[in-house]
C-alpha cells in the first residue's frame, strides 16, 4: 500500500477569555467537518507545508506552530481521481495559531468554516482521529 505523507493542523485563536478552534466543512473527496490538513509536496519541509496549507485553506498567516509527537494513518474509503496510485495518507499532528478574523476558504476544497469552542468542535468534527488530535492540542494549550 502506498500512503501520501501529510499533516493535521489544529488551528486556533486565543483571546483573554477563551480558545476558539477553526474547523472547515469539506466538500472535495468527502463531505464533513475537519481542521486544516494536507499533503506534503515534493521536497517540502513540514514547516513550509504547514504555513502553505494554512494560507491556502484560510487565507491567513500562522504563528506559534507546535509539533506534537503524534502520528497515524488512514486508508481512503474509495479511489480518488487525483490520487489514483495512493491508498491513504499518513499524518503528523501540529497546531498553529491564527488571527481571529474573517477566513477566506479555498472554495475548491471547502464550503464553510466555523470558529468553535473545544466542546463544540469536538462534537462537529467528522473523524475520530481528528477528535483525538483536538483533545491532545486542547490539553496542551490549556496548560500554557
Amino acid at each position: 500500500m502506498k500512503y501520501r505523507k501529510g499533516i493535521f493542523i489544529v488551528t486556533y485563536s486565543r483571546t483573554k477569555e477563551e480558545i476558539k478552534y477553526l474547523i472547515l466543512k469539506r466538500k472535495l473527496h468527502w463531505v464533513g467537518w475537519e481542521f486544516p490538513k494536507g499533503g506534503l509536496e515534493k521536497n517540502e519541509s513540514m514547516s513550509k507545508a504547514i504555513k502553505r496549507e494554512i494560507k491556502e485553506e484560510t487565507g491567513k498567516l500562522s504563528f506559534n506552530i507546535k509539533k506534537f509527537h503524534v502520528s497515524g494513518k488512514y486508508k481512503y474509503n474509495r479511489g480518488l481521481k487525483d490520487r489514483e496510485d495512493i491508498d491513504g495518507q499518513t499524518y503528523s499532528l501540529y497546531s498553529a495559531e491564527i488571527k481571529p478574523s474573517l477566513i477566506k476558504i479555498d472554495k475548491k476544497e471547502h464550503s464553510d468554516y466555523k470558529w468553535l469552542s473545544f466542546e463544540q468542535a469536538l462534537r462537529k468534527l467528522t473523524w475520530p482521529n481528528q477528535r483525538k488530535c483536538l483533545r491532545i492540542t486542547n490539553t496542551f494549550l490549556n496548560k500554557n
